[in-house]
């Protein structure tokens, strides 16, 4: 692999201004595409096949009023009023009548005629049902309504909009994402020890970051997509586009500290070396990402494609746009004789990188263990993982959706928000026969211990499909209205003896079934991961201890970040700190999610941090020095990609989306133990402890691998740079040719 980057890197430089044209050419090609043909991106979690679903498809079909998007229009009267008073009333009335008009809108409750008004007449809403189902509801027809609403508060009442048709879109590019950035910058800075050299890994970064984004829009207008797989498009992209390059321009510039080494040539060789460490390191972050899709579920195989394409052309741009801007810059990059010296100095013994590696190596087995005991501690708190979506509880305080939540909660109980839908198929009852099922079904209903109240039953217009209300005595995020949708379940069997079907469904009972579905997907993408880790690092490394190794610490980080997640989002602590509105479930796809990701990121650490041992194993130091001088080596760049990562994921930490806050909380926190602990701490003491026998292969499994160099073993001898001082040779005189 190293001989052909190489080759391939000098090519990008001679050719430089044609690679930087094609690049900024499909820079303005993909743009174009997604800016004018993108589709709307979704809001709703859903997989075809569970109860739930299967439900909405049967009201879809044979009861569409029910399966409707809902806008609640949820108002509280001004202190000292009812809205019961004839005033109150009559400006309810005149706004609903507004509602009404709105396009699409099919129905308008009237919560006197609904009975639904609190007992203390303070608190009512009204539900604005819609012919499309929530996720179709437009923007202009939400924000119409939002319009039609603002007398009321002219009035001096309270009014707050929730229901399934307003769950927010899931957005990016904030203030916050952006100090990610600009962290990003000083990190490089810090680390490149220059200003310009800083600035190229962002511009290629963001030039990779916005192919992959546009592109990703491109390809929304057909397939459907929810706001968050973009979100972690650019999350992901530009993380690791940073950081790849980072890779490069460090061995470029360390190359260069040498007088004698053409700036060509460092290019060509730092393309080939840690270009091949990161082409290996995306390989695997393309691959755990693509592999969401042996989940079997549609809004997470397409969350995992969209990331990993754009991963893809982040190494694509590391590999051909980075070595094209490098030549541009050319001499320019050369440190400068301070910086050289200082350069040295930091692979002089004394140095913290050296010091560190020497120091964990001193006493391997104590940093092993303490360093395993420390990372298990942190998991400790995922013994009591909870899954699920969140709520409008979950959203920003100061949003309307958060508020109506809490005054539905305030007027109607906690149980209110956690509504069930309970579906009866009663199409292959007897007619004389299917009154009397759906009674018994109610009456079982009512007498649960965490039922509150339940509706009257609601028959569709052909009598053959009917609908109740059930509303749990529990919030939608306790397990107990987890365990009473089961129960609720356990009733089918009754139906179905008499020829009919039960189905739950809602808001709640399908954040309950993704839930589960995950759930059961998690044990079997961890397996299709680790055993990804074992073959890619033994093809790699020529070893089987050092892949091992790798697929034990990764699943260390993954517990520890797991843990910390439930101990901030399930049990509450810090919230204050990181603007958590509300405890509950870990969000269902998190622990997929984050075992998918922090794997291709943590194999890049492990790449480059285990492929300058071995480099240096192979120029031949022996087993124990080379862990040292390997860690050494690459101790600042790993660093500092790993903070630059911390910093960018923990930008959208502070993101208003409950569901990327918690993406980038435990991205964040999972790469911060990765590289820290378990890469920089506990890999080189027990590549210390291993010795040798690290880089052992049985010889007939060596001869089935094949054999990719990445740390540029068989590259040609450097070339050096030309010196003016040297003695230029005469032209060859023209010899003139007879006639």
């Amino acid at each position: 692999m190293a001989s052909r980057l190489y080759a391939w890197a000098r090519w990008m430089v001679r050719r430089r201004r044609w690679v930087i044209a094609t690049w900024i050419l499909l820079l303005a090609v993909v743009g174009g595409l997604g800016a004018t043909l993108h589709g709307k991106t979704s809001t709703q979690f859903t997989i075809p096949g569970v109860e739930a679903q299967e439900a909405q498809d049967l009201l879809k079909e044979r009861f569409p009023p029910a399966a409707g998007g809902v806008v609640r229009i949820v108002v509280a009267a001004p202190e000292g009023k009812t809205l019961t008073d004839p005033a109150q009333q009559e400006a309810l009335d005149g706004v609903l009548r507004e509602a009404a008009t709105v396009e699409g809108v099919i129905d308008v409750s009237r919560p006197v005629e609904a009975g639904t008004v609190s007992a203390d007449r303070t608190i009512a809403y009204s539900d604005v049902r819609f012919q499309d189902e929530a996720p179709e509801v437009t923007e202009e027809a939400k924000e119409e309504l939002a319009t039609a609403v603002e007398p009321l508060r002219d009035a001096g009442m309270q009014v707050e909009l929730g229901g399934s048709a307003m769950l927010p879109q899931t957005e990016a590019g904030g203030v916050a994402e952006l100090v990610g950035v600009v962290l990003a910058f000083v990190i490089l800075a810090v680390a490149l020890g220059s200003v310009v050299a800083a600035g190229l890994p962002l511009l290629t970064a963001l030039v990779g970051v916005a192919i992959g984004l546009l592109g990703t829009l491109f390809v929304s207008g057909f397939v459907e997509m929810t706001g968050t797989a973009t979100v972690l498009a650019l999350m992901i992209g530009l993380a690791v586009g940073i950081d790849y390059a980072l890779f490069v321009i460090s061995r470029h510039r360390e190359q260069l500290t040498d007088p004698g080494t053409d700036w060509e040539e460092s290019i060509a060789r730092a393309t080939a070396t840690a270009g091949s460490a990161v082409v290996f390191a995306g390989a695997t972050v393309v691959i755990a990402l693509a592999a969401l899709a042996v989940t079997g579920i549609p809004f997470l195989t397409v969350m995992g494609l969209a990331g990993a394409g754009t991963v893809l052309i982040a190494v694509l741009v590391a590999i051909s746009l980075l070595p094209a801007v490098l030549g541009v810059f050319g001499e320019r990059l050369r440190p400068r004789p301070a910086e050289r010296k200082s350069a040295r100095g930091a692979r002089a013994p004394g140095s913290w990188g050296l010091a560190w590696a020497r120091g964990v190596t001193r006493t391997p087995a104590v940093v092993l263990v303490a360093g395993v005991l420390g990372l298990l501690a942190l998991a400790l708190p995922a013994k009591d993982l909870r899954l699920g979506l969140p709520s409008y509880a979950a959203q920003p305080e100061a949003s309307t959706q958060h508020k109506s939540y809490d005054l539905l909660s305030e007027g109607f109980g906690p149980g209110f928000n956690a509504t069930l839908v309970t579906v009866v198929d009663t199409g292959k009852i007897p007619q004389d026969q299917r009154q009397g099922a759906v009674t018994r079904l109610r009456g079982t209903l009512v007498a649960d211990e965490n039922v509150a109240a339940v509706s009257p039953p609601v028959p569709s217009r052909a009598g053959d499909v009917v609908v109740m209300a059930v509303m749990p005595k529990s919030s939608p995020d306790a397990e107990a209205t987890t365990d009473l949708v089961h129960r609720m379940r356990d009733q089918a069997p009754t139906i179905a003896g008499a020829g009919g079907a039960l189905y739950v469904t809602g808001q709640t009972a399908m954040a309950i079934d993704v839930a589960d579905k995950l759930g059961e997907a998690l044990p079997l993408f961890i397996g299709v991961i680790v055993l990804l880790a074992l073959v890619l690092l033994a093809i790699a490394f020529r070893s089987l201890l050092v892949p091992l190794k790798a697929a034990l610490g990764f699943l260390l980080s993954v517990g520890a970040s797991l843990g910390a997640s439930v101990w901030v989002f399930q049990e509450g602590h810090l919230n204050g700190l990181l603007d958590v509105s509300s405890v509950g479930p870990v969000t269902s796809f998190l622990p997929i999610l984050l075992t998918g990701v922090l794997f291709g990121l943590a194999m890049d650490y492990e790449v480059f941090l285990v492929s300058r041992m071995r480099e240096h194993h192979e120029h031949g130091k022996d087993a124990a020095e080379a862990v040292v001088q390997g860690v050494s080596s690459s101790a600042r760049v790993v660093v500092a990609a790993a903070l630059i990562m911390v910093a960018v994921f923990g930008g959208f930490v502070f993101n208003g989306d409950p569901i990327v806050k918690a993406i980038g909380f435990s991205l964040a926190f999972g790469v911060f133990v990765d590289a820290f602990v378990v890469r920089m701490t506990l890999v080189p003491a027990a590549m210390a402890l291993l010795g040798r026998r690290a880089w052992s292969m049985p010889r007939r499994l060596d001869r089935l691998l094949p054999d990719v160099d990445i740390e540029g073993a068989r590259l040609p001898a450097a070339v050096p740079a030309a010196s003016p001082y040297v003695e230029k040779k005469a032209p060859r005189r023209k010899t003139a040719t007879r006639v």
